[in-house]
């Protein structure tokens, strides 16, 4: 049965960073602590942040890494608790995001993170008492502002996910103005996240129309611009879409993803230093050729709505429009590029395996089509 949730309060547009310190006031937020990087810091987006905020005391956590650690977690955390914090806001893309998620957990409940994992049967033990969280994203990939779940490296080394209702941002507000100094290879490989997002959810196997639709409709938008966006990253139209494609696509995977995300989660989790969405553009067109014999999607001929969404002929044109895609865009030519080995294989198929994307594909890959999947991604 499908849970239903659609899911909080966004305000997308121009300009909609102005209503940060109203969204404060609405959910009851005082003393907020703001979690960043230090790249959101240094394009100068920080100190918008906090001057939007003119009438609150603000404290800030500055050292979120690119893929969160329960170290960056339990740091913000302290700094919370020292400055008598009552709320969170992110301010930055996915990982200061997900940190922030963290930080509710951490700041709120006892225990070391890997407690509340999906996988370790955590989730219900996530409660009420999670600190508040406004999101603001400034990149256009992982959607982490209107969505249940975060992925945090925790202290054992793997890369898990954390879901709950009560991690989910209060408020999401969605300002394209910040995403408009993106670089272009972050834009690129952020934009091909939300691409994937939206993919993978369409083809994954719950039953969920309201997903569906949310899904196809986000990849027709983020097809449509993410060149623009990498080629002119002051596309206002171009910015705007891909913001909507990015929170579309995470409003959608409530329904689940698949094996683009089993396998990049595992392999972010091997080497912390390979981007999400990167990874996720690798995967994806061995992933979709995996998933063309499912009789879900076969039943519901998901491959060539996708394709009519992408202006495309035919839904077995969509692997190489993706390969195509990515070298448009400027991204790696495959797995190797990113110094990708076959010895790491193992690795990565175990935690894949053990992933919480993993049962949501709509075909159950066995180990044997996990590394299959990975050759033919290199």
């Amino acid at each position: 049965m499908a849970q239903i949730n659609y899911i909080t309060q966004i305000q997308l547009d121009f300009g909609a960073l102005r209503q940060l310190q109203a969204e404060c006031q609405r959910v009851g937020i005082t003393r907020p602590l703001i979690v960043t990087d230090a790249g959101v810091k240094a394009a100068g987006v920080l100190q918008k942040a906090i001057d939007a905020l003119p009438n609150l005391p603000v404290a800030v956590f500055d050292q979120t890494p690119s893929n969160p650690t329960e170290a960056a977690v339990r740091a913000a955390a302290q700094v919370y608790k020292a400055q008598a914090c009552d709320g969170l806001i992110a301010v930055g893309g996915g990982s200061a995001i997900d940190c922030a998620k963290g930080v509710a957990i951490a700041a709120t409940h006892e225990g070391p993170l890997k407690t509340y994992a999906t996988i370790e049967g955590g989730s219900p033990k996530i409660t009420e008492r999670a600190a508040p969280l406004i999101a603001v994203p400034t990149t256009a990939g992982t959607g982490s502002e209107v969505a249940r779940g975060a992925i945090l490296i925790i202290d054992d080394g793997r890369k898990l996910g954390f879901h709950s209702w009560h991690i989910v941002p209060k408020a999401a507000i969605c300002d394209p103005e910040l995403t408009l100094g993106l670089p272009a290879q972050l834009t690129a490989a952020t934009g091909m996240d939300a691409v994937a997002h939206c993919m993978e959810t369409f083809m994954a196997a719950p039953f969920n129309p309201p997903a569906d639709g949310i899904a196809l409709d986000g990849l027709q938008r983020a097809w449509a611009h993410i060149e623009r966006a990498t080629r002119n990253g002051a596309d206002r139209e171009a910015r705007l879409n891909m913001m909507s494609a990015s929170m579309q696509g995470a409003m959608a995977f409530q329904k689940g993803l698949g094996c683009v995300h089993s396998l990049s989660h595992s392999l972010g989790g091997v080497n912390p230093r390979l981007h999400h969405g990167t990874l996720n553009a690798m995967f994806l067109p061995a992933v979709v050729q995996f998933n063309a014999s499912a009789p879900s999607v076969q039943k519901d001929d998901r491959l060539n709505r996708m394709a009519q969404a992408m202006g495309l002929s035919s839904g077995t044109d969509i692997a190489q429009a993706i390969v195509d895609m990515n070298a448009r865009l400027g991204l790696p030519t495959g797995l190797a590029a990113m110094g990708v080995t076959e010895a790491q294989f193992g690795s990565v198929i175990t935690g894949a395996l053990a992933d919480h994307c993993h049962k949501m594909n709509p075909r159950l890959p066995s180990p044997e089509d996990y590394r299959h999947m990975l050759e033919q991604s290199m």
